[in-house]
């Protein structure tokens, strides 16, 4: 089967030229289906994860749109409104947007929140082809005059499912109608629950649907393992554990329960920090810094941030909640085995958590042997409890998932060995019969706090960069 080019996908030259300097030669499944689309016009509505290829796939043909309508954008306009959930994102963007446009005459700028507004009203009020902003710190442009969004031909919303996750609804319906009724709009998100499926109906007309699905499989080299530890009990799973993990990263669902955990891991003398969607920049860049180079060995953060952690060593990585999104325990889990080292996945489940469980295993094509801790209940179980045992720690060869097996495979009992993998045929659970507990507080705003009074708060702070093509 031939691969599809860029150059067949009918991308102007001068990108091409771009993608060569760049070493990128083949489109992804993505890129080979969204290019062609935006091309053409058509709203889209986007399903890939992180890592897809998906900045090109709506980045690439918009400014080939650009480059054949040529004209200069008015001041305080843009043509281009491209909107991330945060900083760190929305920097991202803009690097391959800068790289893509070498060569032509197209300008961009990035607007968020945390450092100086002033230098990006400057940029926008010389009018910009493409804007990069997180909603929070785009609103201050607009409400300060800096910037209007009449000229908008094109707007993109990326991670739209983290975008609502971090509390931007309101801020998005407000931007959305200061759009031109006559626009493109595209929608991209790694997940499609119902509050997306709705905000996408709202904004993107007879869309052409693109879907790459990941062949998900988790890392070979991290050694997964699943606990049965009731929810009050896995604070203590913690405290006696984490003191034999080199460096580990815990996920709660809630920015409360990581701020609750952190504080309770200090008071029992286990340095950790919190990292999530309402602390500030400044936080958190503080709290990976000290992570990163070994000052604090624990650090505990909600799903919103977990693409953002890129640190090498990482040993473990908790799950003290499961997530709502089964694909969030991938990005979880990819925070360790980096850079071809080995590393280990410990997921704590409540027995109300087992349904979630179930979504991951579907996912992932694995049947995880849930172990019982020494602060298990023996009643949650339906069938004989399993011999407790400890955590592994990290091979040093190239590992494989601890108790996890692909899917169907199927094994034969065995003895209550420590550091053995026991299997449950397909379809036989060791959990009882509980209901699941109801989500609590949803997170909120990440360039800024939620707006009150329908969304005309300032956030302080903003640098953004602007780099001519």
């Amino acid at each position: 089967m031939t691969q599809t080019t860029f150059q067949a996908l009918g991308l102007a030259d001068v990108l091409l030229s771009a993608l060569g300097q760049m070493d990128i030669t083949v489109p992804t499944p993505i890129q080979a289906q969204a290019i062609p689309a935006v091309l053409k016009g058509r709203d889209v509505l986007g399903i890939a994860q992180t890592g897809t290829g998906k900045t090109a796939a709506f980045s690439l043909p918009i400014i080939d749109a650009l480059l054949k309508a040529g004209g200069r954008p008015k001041a305080n306009s843009t043509k281009v409104l491209i909107l991330a959930p945060t900083r760190e994102l929305a920097v991202q963007i803009a690097e391959n947007v800068k790289g893509f446009t070498v060569g032509t005459p197209i300008r961009h700028m990035t607007v968020f929140g945390g450092v100086s507004i002033r230098p990006q009203m400057q940029s926008a009020l010389k009018g910009v082809d493409i804007v990069i902003a997180t909603p929070g710190r785009l609103l201050d442009l607009i409400d300060q005059r800096a910037l209007t969004l009449a000229d908008v031909q094109h707007l993109v919303l990326d991670e739209a499912d983290r975008m609502l996750d971090m509390g931007f609804v309101r801020d998005i319906t407000r931007i959305v109608k200061m759009l031109p009724v006559k626009r493109q709009s595209l929608l991209f998100s790694a997940t499609m629950p119902q509050n997306i499926a709705s905000l996408a109906a709202k904004i993107l007309k007879d869309p052409i649907r693109v879907e790459v699905t990941p062949e998900i499989v988790t890392v070979e080299k991290i050694d997964q393992s699943v606990y049965l530890v009731p929810q009050k009990a896995k604070k203590h799973w913690l405290i006696k554990h984490l003191p034999t993990f080199e460096k580990a990263v815990i996920f709660t669902r809630t920015k409360h329960g990581a701020n609750r955990l952190a504080e309770d891991l200090g008071k029992a003398g286990i340095g950790a920090a919190a990292i999530h969607g309402n602390k500030s920049q400044g936080a958190r860049q503080k709290a990976l810094g000290e992570f990163q180079t070994g000052k604090m060995k624990v650090l505990v953060a909600t799903d919103i941030v977990a693409r953002g952690i890129h640190v090498d060593d990482i040993s473990h990585v908790v799950n003290f909640d499961l997530p709502e999104e089964a694909e969030s325990y991938v990005h979880r889990i990819g925070r360790t085995a980096r850079a071809g080292k080995s590393g280990i996945a410990v997921t704590l489940c409540d027995p109300s958590e087992r349904a979630k469980l179930r979504q991951v295993e579907k996912l992932t094509g694995l049947r995880f042997d849930v172990q019982t801790s020494e602060f298990s209940d023996a009643s949650a179980f339906a069938d004989e409890p399993r011999e407790s045992r400890g955590p592994r720690q990290p091979r040093g060869g190239s590992g494989r998932p601890g108790s996890a097996r692909p899917e169907g495979q199927r094994q034969a009992p065995r003895g209550g060995k420590p550091g053995e993998r026991r299997g449950k045929p397909q379809g036989e659970r060791s959990f009882a019969p509980r209901g699941e507990g109801p989500r609590s507080d949803a997170p909120r705003g990440e360039d800024r706090a939620a707006r009150p009074n329908g969304g005309r708060g300032r956030s302080r702070g903003g640098n953004g960069s602007r780099a001519a093509g």
